[in-house]
């Protein structure tokens, strides 16, 4: 059975239902049991946007409030999944990830290597990403490419309801540590979600729209997009891919390859800043592995390279969307 239910719903389902079926399983996160003018232990927070809520009435002392400090309480989780302990911690903004670096870069990334394959990390870190909501500078940035570039990290970004459960069982069950990126654009987004737990595979690419001009790839709040911009090209006779990665690293590049060995030409797009991001890396890679087969050169989406403004006016101005999509697929098609 499914139900009609929003990204951030989807998001506490599977961990609820991960928190039934695993006893040792903990939550570490700020506002996960507590709040200002909260009004109670049935009426917690449950983290800064309330992903998390309900859970503290249901598992109690597995569900931990942790103050602002990221290094401490993700340090923390490291050590308790070393130890033995599944724990999803929140970093509720990619952006402080810095606070905690040094535990994922030199800790969690490396622990397996380390000690020869035989330190397990069942870690997820759940972190917001993207922009949107008027979250300004600090609160709106897209780095998921900064964590792809260490070995030993699993970066995931979903775009759908049924994704981003799938995903974070998936995570959850992984023996980590994975980097969970959800776009806060994209919370109240609905979509059809089996009641029942699933895990979606990581490194698999969803096929969201099939066509034969072009080929589209993106992710996270960038996949709606491409979709809108798909459907008004199809208008005017141009019929797109469009590849829906899911997770990062690991990457499925052969499933982009195929579409781009059968378009001939490749979009890709990432709201993230242009320099070093995933459009770059698909471009690179696609360009290295199947130039024969392009018939143009391929083109890149992404916002400026400059902070995310404050301003709705200039927020909405700096994200990409289906209007730049569709600008790139008419210069690639000309």
């Amino acid at each position: 059975m499914t139900r009609h239910v929003s990204l951030k719903s989807a998001i506490n389902a599977a961990l609820d239902q991960e928190m039934a079926r695993d006893p040792k399983l903990l939550i570490f996160g700020q506002d996960t049991a507590g709040g200002v003018d909260a009004g109670g232990e049935t009426d917690t927070w449950g983290g800064v946007l309330g992903v998390t809520k309900g859970l503290y009435t249901r598992y109690g002392d597995r569900v931990i409030d942790a103050p602002p400090t990221e290094m401490a309480y993700v340090g923390a989780a490291v050590g308790a999944a070393l130890s033995g302990f599944p724990v999803v911690a929140e970093v509720p903004f990619i952006d402080f990830m810095g606070v905690c670096f040094d535990q994922l870069l030199n800790q969690a990334a490396k622990m397996r290597y380390m000690f020869g394959g035989t330190a397990e990390i069942p870690l997820v870190v759940r972190t917001m990403v993207g922009a949107g909501i008027n979250g300004a500078a600090q609160h709106s940035q897209m780095l998921t490419a900064m964590f792809t570039h260490i070995p030993g990290l699993k970066v995931v970004c979903p775009s759908t309801p049924h994704d981003a459960k799938g995903l974070m069982i998936e995570a959850i069950r992984d023996r980590g540590p994975v980097i969970f990126c959800e776009p806060k654009y994209l919370y109240e987004t609905t979509g059809p979600v089996a009641e029942a737990p699933y895990a979606i595979p990581f490194g698999q690419a969803h096929l969201a729209r099939e066509g034969h001009d072009v080929s589209i790839v993106t992710y996270g709040p960038m996949v709606p997009r491409a979709l809108e911009a798909a459907t008004r090209l199809a208008e005017t006779g141009i019929e797109a891919d469009v590849i829906d990665l899911r997770t990062l690293s690991p990457l499925d590049i052969a499933t982009v390859l195929k579409s781009v060995q059968k378009t001939g030409r490749l979009v890709a797009a990432d709201e993230a800043h242009p320099r070093c991001n995933m459009a770059t890396d698909i471009v690179a890679q696609v360009t290295g592995q199947c130039f024969t087969s392009l018939k143009a050169a391929p083109q890149m989406v992404s916002a400026p390279h400059t902070p995310v403004p404050f301003s709705p006016v200039l927020e909405k101005a700096y994200i990409p969307g289906a209007e730049q999509i569709m600008a790139a697929v008419t210069r690639i098609m000309a």
